[in-house]
């Protein structure tokens, strides 16, 4: 997201390509395919839940929330690295070997600035996997509206990759449904335990409650109807 706005790439743009890109992509609808036994329903409503609520956040981004999502701290940090962006493109003659020494140091950075706060999400994620009673939560799942409330839940406190929870979903697809399993494989990549702290670097307090509000409001609607 930071290297978006940088670049000048409107908030509700990349936003909607944030909430895609863990979903839509090939090496996920593979392993989602492989794990719920060639079901090919479970592909298709993962990603047209996906692209519903990027759209619903897309909408609410560019016509409804005016104010800046982005903390001061991130505002300043940006016009700052716009500003030593456009001094370094002063040299159009810059070489092959200094460009792609840049990008590595913008890679390196990016990584140290962000990889902090996903060791300590999963560090997070692994002390609820180990303390919470999951059990106790599954038992809940009686009504399709409570078990699909259940698997938001879960998938926000398990904070599984994108590649790797269709196996879980489809592991308890036979307590909850498919409603539920759906929620779970749309929410899980979008709001979890490790996004919440990486989006705490860049974003309003304010903003991220009501975008987690807004995703599960949407992912509940569009898993209740399938």
């Amino acid at each position: 997201m930071h290297q978006f706005v940088k670049k000048d790439v409107p908030t509700h743009t990349a936003f909607a390509f944030m909430l895609t890109a863990p979903i839509i992509n090939p090496i996920v609808l593979f392993s989602t395919y492989v794990a719920f036994s060639g079901a090919t329903k479970f592909v298709i409503w993962r990603v047209l839940g996906s692209m519903i609520v990027a759209w619903v956040i897309g909408i609410w981004l560019a016509y409804f929330r005016k104010e800046s999502i982005l903390t001061e701290k991130e505002l300043a940090q940006i016009k700052e690295e716009q500003v030593a962006h456009t001094h370094e493109h002063v040299d159009e003659a810059r070489s092959f070997w200094k460009n792609g020494w840049s990008a590595l140091t913008h890679s390196i950075d990016e990584f140290f600035d962000t990889g902090r706060y996903l060791i300590f999400g999963s560090l997070l994620a692994a002390i609820m996997q180990t303390y919470i009673p999951t059990g106790a939560l599954m038992q809940l799942g009686h009504s399709k509206i409570l078990a699909i409330l259940v698997m938001l839940v879960i998938a926000a406190t398990l904070s599984l990759c994108s590649e790797a929870d269709a196996f879980i979903g489809s592991s308890l697809l036979s307590l909850f449904g498919t409603g539920p399993i759906v929620a779970f494989l749309v929410f899980g990549p979008m709001v979890d335990i490790k996004n919440l702290l990486m989006m705490k670097r860049y974003f309003k307090m304010s903003f991220i409650v009501q975008f987690v509000l807004i995703v599960a409001l949407v992912v509940t609607i569009y898993a209740a109807v399938v």
